[in-house]
């Protein structure tokens, strides 16, 4: 993440944070200090995607919890093929590992018992991963 999104161009006079800002002023906005900001976010440096559960925003589209990526006419240009590489990046996990549960968690422990849209699980998941392929085939070049 970049510390400091393009300038802007204010279109008309407007207030905020309680400055007046004149039309036609280059705005630069601090994203790396609003992302880390304690007032607006609850343990901002930690990673907790759960937070936007429920909370309606949308990664495509007008909302200024995602403005690491922009957002509007400003949103980043490779935000579809970003979004697009992580299906293929979790689709090749799986398909190069062979998943079980870890040896103390019976299948029969695996609660889906609380009701909704997305069946949230009761116990969070935990998986182990077992290579299917050769080594030599998960290095590198």
């Amino acid at each position: 993440m970049v510390p400091l999104l393009t300038p802007c161009l204010s279109r008309g006079a407007t207030h905020e944070g309680g400055h007046i800002i004149p039309a036609s002023t280059r705005v630069l906005v601090n994203a790396w200090a609003i992302c880390r900001d304690l007032t607006s976010w609850e343990a901002p440096a930690e990673f907790k995607p759960e937070r936007f559960l429920g909370s309606g925003v949308d990664v495509k589209g007008h909302d200024f919890e995602l403005l690491p990526s922009g957002s509007g006419r400003w949103m980043c240009p490779d935000l579809l093929l970003r979004l697009r590489m992580v299906q293929v990046i979790l689709v090749n996990v799986l398909h190069r590992f062979a998943w079980r549960h870890p040896d103390e968690v019976a299948s029969e422990e695996l609660s889906m018992e609380k009701f909704g849209l997305t069946m949230p699980r009761m116990v969070p998941l935990e998986a182990v991963a077992e290579p299917l392929l050769r080594d030599h085939l998960y290095s590198g070049p």
